[in-house]
């Protein structure tokens, strides 16, 4: 494992330039990881990024508005029920994939105005092991993780590492439920707008503070941002650009400020307002997914280097487990990778239907045809036509 390699080749391609070979980045379900861990370990000790040698990781810190850590309401063993510092009483059940937000303590306009956010430089959140909920609630429940600080000195001996921030749709659903949200932006949007400007306050806060814990490790920051399904957005474009763009803009200048790079993470398709992502700061988009209708060989055409991507292979063909149907996939995204600007990654994360071994020979196949200059040979494509 060569950090500095890895570093150059991720900031390579996202300065779209051609490295020595296309980057690789990825996400795992829980589910994968203990299939994995079976299957490729034996049941002892595995790591997906040391055990495919890939080339970035993402950490995450506490962003929780409070610092309260995850208290357990109850634990059936089937069921547990938490509490969170975003103050969200969270279920999760065995054989779901996905967690069920069940309460909200914050509710009205008039809880929404009175909220105290902790202190988003409070060092706890970055140097401390105190569980919250986007690192620990998710398809399963995960105590007991390193501090940030840890984490990101760990990870940088071997890998090109982001830090990470929600952008602050990310977080009002999380802290009053998405129907409410979207009842009180129709009810009264000034009021909603003027929550989202303070989050966006705490955001920034979270993003030069986590910077400064990070120790110049970092090499660029991931901003979760979910403000679309795959038919659309979830509110009017206008909307998003007049309340939402603006704290965004923010988020990319502290990070720009610091030299990072910025990696937009925002599922569904949300191409009413890509060049606003641009112009917001954003240097890559992920995940891409397919699975919403987007290609990231005509996105390339489209914007050339005014936009870098990361995913975009479709995790529904790579659960098919079928080699000739992977490498189809595989090899004519590698069209999205001329002239840099790609980093190899699914379309969101990978599931347990996905067999390791398939992934296994993905990382093979990048591996082969991945190297500049390409040749992908029957799955070449002109991309010509970006801007």
């Amino acid at each position: 494992m060569n950090k500095d390699a890895k570093v150059k080749r991720v900031l390579t391609a996202l300065n779209h330039a051609e490295p020595d070979r296309v980057p690789v980045g990825e996400f795992f379900w829980t589910s994968f990881l203990k299939r994995a861990k079976s299957e490729l370990a034996g049941g002892g000790d595995f790591n997906p990024y040391a055990h495919w040698d890939l080339d970035m990781i993402v950490v995450t810190p506490n962003m929780d508005p409070h610092i309260s850590g995850i208290r357990i309401l109850e634990d059936s063993g089937d069921r547990k029920l938490v509490k969170t510092g975003f103050e969200a009483t969270i279920e999760l059940r065995s054989g779901c994939p996905m967690p069920i937000f069940r309460d909200f303590s914050t509710k009205t306009f008039e809880q929404m105005e009175s909220f105290v956010f902790d202190d988003p430089a409070d060092a706890r959140r970055f140097a401390s092991c105190i569980d919250d909920q986007i690192n620990s609630v998710g398809d399963a429940l995960n105590l007991g993780y390193p501090s940030y600080a840890e984490r990101v000195e760990a990870c940088a001996k071997d890998f090109c590492v982001f830090g990470s921030v929600c952008e602050p749709n990310e977080m009002i659903w999380r802290m009053i439920g998405t129907e409410n949200l979207f009842i009180k932006i129709g009810e009264e949007p000034g009021r909603v707008a003027a929550f989202i400007e303070r989050l966006g306050d705490f955001l920034v806060g979270i993003t030069k503070a986590q910077i400064k814990a990070g120790n110049g490790r970092l090499s660029g920051l991931y901003i979760w941002g979910d403000i679309a399904y795959d038919g659309g957005m979830f509110f009017s474009p206008s909307f998003w650009r007049s309340v939402y763009k603006p704290q965004l803009r923010r988020i990319c200048d502290a990070a720009h400020e610091a030299g990072l790079k910025t990696i937009y993470h925002g599922c569904g398709n949300a191409s009413a307002v890509l060049d606003d992502l641009i112009e917001a700061g954003i240097d890559a988009l992920n995940p891409i997914e397919a699975k919403a209708g987007l290609d990231v060989v005509a996105l390339k055409r489209k914007y050339g280097k005014r936009l870098a991507f990361n995913g975009n292979m479709d995790v529904r063909v790579l659960a098919t487990n079928d080699r000739a149907k992977v490498r189809r996939e595989v090899m004519r995204k590698l069209n999205a990778a001329k002239g840099g600007g790609y980093i190899l990654q699914s379309d969101h994360s990978i599931p347990d239907n996905v067999d390791p071994a398939t992934y296994d020979y993905i990382i093979r196949l990048v591996r082969e045809f991945g190297r500049y200059p390409l040749d992908l040979g029957e799955f070449d494509e002109d991309i010509s036509g970006g801007r």
